[in-house]
């Protein structure tokens, strides 16, 4: 332990009779551990924030899309061709017992109207029980309900995007009246703010109408009873893949779809979006981490390239400890100890960068980042490694110096 304790205190003398020429030696060790704790805190934190998007969507919710068409050849995604309709929610609801509500939307986009002002936006047809089943309480007012389902009643419920553009803030909405396709509608709630979906759409710009006025009133009676999604929550979470399976069961039982053959509709549940999730943000880290240790490479190629010139340097000073009794392990760890030291002082000021780097891009930047203890301790350990791996040579070629040769070194 004595000579650990010396050659860390001979390391130190060594750096700091150097002090420039250590520091440049070190930047590249600390521009890499600091370059590999930004991306992986910036990786986490985009992993986190979708994951936070995904679980918004809903409670315990399975999303069901239609099935897609071909044109020309090419097969178009999902929700492309009208498979699904409001008969297959009721369906649902009515049949699968591990499901507790149900609800089904078809859109279309629209100018909205109020006063002097505009705003193009989505306009949705849905059911009461669609914040039950997206788990979205409204802020202000009422839902739609059963009853102005049954009478097509003209009123809306805007998201909070909707009423930020057509009201003045501190205005008064609920009761408002505004103008969808040059028809009047009722302002009757304002949904609480959502956020972006996963796929980065603003789920707060929309309004939402009972599905039959869309039906009737705004569509035209096109394709009625036909809708492009349906909303399903499971009764718990731990009953959403057997609800996944009642809803598959049925819905190729109802469209007649024969064994083997494919089915004309997506079911998929959050925890699906979650794991894609997952694996895009991680293969995403892991390539901007390599990209990070590059600079750990060209640091550690800077610590041996200055390590050889210091033996070279010290040649008599090393050739005077061996004829004094110093044995070739001695020198072997004086310089491993004064590359380790090198690399672990840059490792503890790059730590120090990435995690003030990565507070920066979340103020300035508004960037969601999460700086984790492994992370650091990661990028320690491995800054440690980078000087035992490129500091070895080095302190290998002054303990094989021959002492003789080593004192008439000029």
């Amino acid at each position: 332990m004595e000579i650990f304790i010396t050659a860390i205190r001979l390391a130190i003398r060594a750096l700091l009779a150097y002090k420039a020429r250590s520091l440049l030696t070190m930047l590249g060790i600390i521009i890499g551990i600091g370059a590999v704790i930004v991306m992986i805190s910036v990786g986490r934190g985009a992993n986190a924030s979708i994951q936070e998007q995904i679980n918004n969507l809903g409670s315990n919710m399975l999303m069901i899309y239609s099935g897609s068409s071909r044109s020309g050849g090419i097969r178009q995604g999902h929700g492309t061709k009208p498979t699904l309709r409001v008969k297959d929610a009721e369906a649902i609801n009515r049949e699968c017992g591990a499901v507790s509500h149900v609800t089904y939307v078809s859109s279309q986009t629209a100018q909205i109207v109020a006063g002097k002002k505009n705003w193009g936006t989505t306009v949705y047809g849905t059911t009461a029980d669609y914040t039950l089943v997206r788990d979205w309480p409204v802020k202000d007012g009422e839902f739609i309900s059963d009853r102005h389902m049954r009478s097509a009643a003209s009123v809306v419920v805007v998201g909070q995007t909707v009423a930020e553009n057509l009201f003045e803030p501190g205005q008064g909405i609920v009761g408002q009246t505004i103008r969808i396709k040059n028809f009047p509608f009722r302002i009757i709630g304002v949904l609480s703010a959502k956020g972006s979906s996963p796929r980065g759409k603003d789920q707060d710009d929309g309004a939402f109408v009972p599905y039959t006025t869309l039906s009737r009133k705004l569509a035209g009676r096109q394709l009625p009873g036909v809708v492009g999604f349906i909303g399903v929550s499971a009764q718990s979470k731990d009953l959403v893949s057997e609800a996944k399976r009642e809803v598959e069961e049925l819905l190729r039982q109802r469209h007649r779809i024969l064994p083997g053959a494919d089915d004309d509709f997506v079911v998929r549940t959050l925890d699906e979006y979650a794991v894609m999730a997952d694996k895009t943000t991680g293969v995403m880290t892991l390539l901007l981490t390599a990209v990070a240790a590059i600079s750990l490479m060209v640091g550690g190629i800077g610590i041996m390239n200055i390590m050889l010139v210091s033996v070279t340097e010290r040649t008599r000073e090393i050739g005077i400890r061996m004829a004094v009794g110093a044995r070739s392990r001695d020198v072997l760890i004086q310089f491993l100890v004064e590359a380790m030291t090198m690399s672990i002082v840059g490792g503890i000021l790059g730590t120090i960068m990435g995690i003030g780097v990565s507070e920066l891009l979340g103020t300035v930047a508004g960037w969601k980042t999460i700086v984790s203890l492994d992370s650091i301790l990661l990028a320690c350990l491995f800054s440690g490694a980078v000087g035992v791996f490129f500091g070895f040579y080095p302190a290998r070629k002054a303990s094989r110096m021959d002492p003789i040769d080593a004192l008439r070194y000029e």
